[in-house]
């Protein structure tokens, strides 16, 4: 390693992400392994235009791996959106002597460090936090499997009363652009039709699928909706709808929130967050920037910033298939 840099600041920004703070405690925990400081930078791009920083060792981050949300906080700054703002932050980064930085994000996250790095060539390396799951470059963001956990777990609530009452319930989850979490959580909480931005399912095709499921037997149904559905305004339309259409039926709607960026990580991504925290100290430890770090097929793989940003992570095509089959 060349090994150039000596003080590595680390943040977080966008939406929070069970998994952020594993990912801190990687990044802080390399450095220390490779006898770099390390600097947090508390609220993102805001902290980092109002010189909001902390040193941390080894023992700032103990007993944060199985903590949700992120011990650094995170905020949106419209200020970093213009040149006078970055040019705050890059001499707060001046004075405070960091040489480089890791970004823990989504795609808002990385834009703002390629930006920085274009006009300062200051070194950053990402690291995908986000339980949306739609970051081109990396199978699984940090938190998303957590995030599918929580769905599943309240799904399996919702189905306990839905099955009592005889009553079909509509479940928003979070997608305002992608149907990842709507996709799998959908089918692996058994549910009856899954509605997600990539697939224009169609009011007819849903309303004869509900009519199925009655003539099948079912007495309840579950259809889980990402929050970016094309079918109707907002899943409360949409329920109305169904409910206008189907009168057989009791429908019931419950947005689940927030509540699906909270609580403790999961396993998967306590270990994705600090495979990729370590890789992200290294890379910028051997000269890279403006990269991303993420799991494909099992191995670490990094991605230019731009691919990270602008590429789209398609949405599983069988699995979509599979949902269908086993709606029967």
């Amino acid at each position: 390693m060349k090994n150039k840099v000596k003080k590595i600041g680390v943040m977080t920004s966008g939406g929070d992400s069970p998994g952020m703070n594993a990912a801190i405690r990687a990044v802080v925990r390399a450095c220390h392994y490779y006898n770099v400081e390390c600097v947090g930078i508390y609220r993102g791009y805001e902290g980092l235009i109002e010189g909001d920083f902390i040193k941390l060792n080894a023992r700032s981050v103990s007993n944060t791996i199985n903590r949700g949300g992120t011990i650094l906080k995170s905020a949106r700054s419209q200020e970093f959106r213009t040149k006078e703002g970055r040019a705050k932050a890059h001499q707060n980064l001046l004075n405070e002597g960091i040489d480089a930085m890791v970004l823990i994000g989504g795609d808002g996250t990385f834009t703002g460090g390629m930006v920085f790095n274009d006009e300062y060539s200051f070194p950053c390396i990402g690291v995908p936090g986000t339980i949306d799951n739609d970051i081109y470059g990396t199978n699984f963001t940090i938190g998303y499997d957590t995030a599918l956990n929580t769905v599943v777990d309240v799904i399996d609530k919702i189905r306990d009363t839905a099955s009592s009452h005889n009553r079909l319930f509509f479940v928003e989850v979070m997608g305002r652009d992608a149907g990842f979490i709507a996709l799998n959580a959908g089918v692996g909480a058994g549910a009856e039709e899954i509605l997600v931005p990539e697939e224009d399912l169609g009011l007819d095709r849903l309303l004869e699928s509900l009519k199925r499921s009655k003539r099948s037997g079912k007495s309840s149904s579950i259809v889980v909706v990402a929050e970016g559905d094309k079918i109707g305004k907002s899943v409360f339309e949409l329920a109305n709808y169904v409910e206008e259409n189907l009168p057989e039926y009791e429908v019931r709607v419950s947005v689940l929130g927030h509540m699906q960026r909270g609580g403790a990580p999961s396993c998967f991504d306590r270990v994705l967050a600090s495979r990729l925290g370590v890789k992200a100290v290294e890379l910028l430890l051997d000269g890279k920037t403006n990269l991303m770090v993420g799991l494909v097929d099992g191995k670490i793989e990094t991605t230019d910033l731009e691919k990270a940003v602008k590429g789209k992570h398609n949405i599983n095509r069988e699995l979509l298939r599979v949902s269908d089959i086993m709606s029967i």
